[in-house]
């Protein structure tokens, strides 16, 4: 089991039941509330249970899906907590994905204002990025993340054994996050991760540190969004609003799914805004599109105004995280309205990937 240090609290890298063992020997809950959804609570909850016999706990589930994580599912896990009569010294455990890590996260942020609570993500996509860096939040009314707060887990445990649970589709979602960070910050594991290309064949230990070591870096250097950390945003401002563009439709996209389409077009952008070279944006589009297919072409009309209310915006316009070469990026790249609507069809045009 490894172990590494992210500010305030550990991460550990290997087997659930000595890395749970050894974090409540340290907490000392007085009681143990356990979110799960119908997914984790059937296919991962098991590998708790040794453990959990020993602690009094209680074990609530919700849905699964981007679609629930909501103020009103918020509501429910509240409930939950105080028909729990948990106290402040109770711990929450969040077993799940990217939407238990941040609903989880947020609902022990605010019940009597705030109680412990410890990140088990089980999917990919939130083992290499909702498993670092505090954020937690909401969807509020179609706009992803609208309602959070910045607040570090007691610990997260990272057990590579859940990522065999997965669909060939999450395990493609999680990826995703992987290339962003190899792309934004690690040339040299770029060259590594294009020679991937089947994901049941991956050691995920070592894919997964390196990627968090990428985002440890960055996260500790700027724990509250305020410079460097932007970099993480590459592929999510278009990559977000398609993703909440789709959210209600018949055919909802995976988080990775959407990030991978936002990493192609913003890869476009970077060659007409810093001059990214063509050999290195073919390099990036060859690969993802050889995993996740193409894009579809943009709507801009529709997706300029889910953009217009990301956080990092600023005098009236957007703001993109961009690549200068693979593995050098920079944040703050801010682009209007109008640009983006005359970049439509450049942005859209068939992808050559021969």
């Amino acid at each position: 089991m490894e172990k590494i240090e992210v500010s305030s609290y550990p991460i550990y890298l290997g087997g659930i039941d000595r890395s749970l063992s050894e974090i409540l020997d340290w907490i000392k809950p007085s009681s143990l509330f356990i979110l799960t959804d119908e997914n984790t609570h059937h296919h991962c909850l098991p590998k708790l249970n040794d453990i959990l016999r020993h602690v009094r706990h209680t074990v609530f589930q919700i849905s699964h899906g981007e679609k629930h994580k909501n103020i009103k599912t918020c509501s429910e896990i509240w409930t939950a907590m105080t028909e729990a009569t948990l106290d402040r010294k109770a711990t929450m455990i969040n077993v799940g994905g990217g939407v238990i890590g941040d609903m989880g996260g947020f609902c022990a942020s605010t019940y009597k204002r705030g109680i412990s609570f410890i990140q088990i993500p089980t999917t990919l996509l939130s083992e290499v990025d909702a498993s670092i860096g505090g954020k937690l939040g909401i969807d509020f009314e179609g706009y992803k993340n609208h309602i959070g707060v910045f607040n570090d887990p007691a610990a997260v445990l990272i057990d590579p054994s859940f990522l065999d649970t997965l669909s060939d589709r999450e395990l493609r979602s999680g990826y995703a996050e992987i290339i962003k960070h190899s792309l934004i910050a690690d040339g040299d594991d770029w060259k590594n991760l294009k020679q991937i290309h089947n994901l049941r064949n991956v050691d995920w230990t070592s894919v997964i540190r390196r990627s968090l070591e990428v985002k440890r870096k960055i996260v500790l250097e700027d724990p509250f969004e305020k410079n460097k950390r932007k970099l993480l945003n590459f592929g999510h401002t278009l990559g977000h609003a398609i993703e909440s563009h789709h959210l209600d439709g018949d055919k909802p996209l995976l988080h990775g799914e959407a990030i991978s389409a936002g990493m192609v077009f913003e890869s476009k952008l970077s060659s007409q805004y810093l001059a990214l070279k063509e050999n290195e944006l073919k390099d990036i589009t060859d690969y993802i599109i050889s995993l996740y297919g193409p894009p579809d072409p943009l709507d801009m009309q529709s997706l300029i105004p889910i953009m217009k209310q990301d956080k990092k915006n600023s005098a009236g316009k957007i703001s993109f995280s961009l690549l200068k070469s693979i593995g050098d990026s920079q944040w703050d790249i801010m682009i209007s309205e109008e640009e983006l609507m005359t970049l439509s069809d450049f942005l859209s045009k068939p992808f050559n990937t021969k």
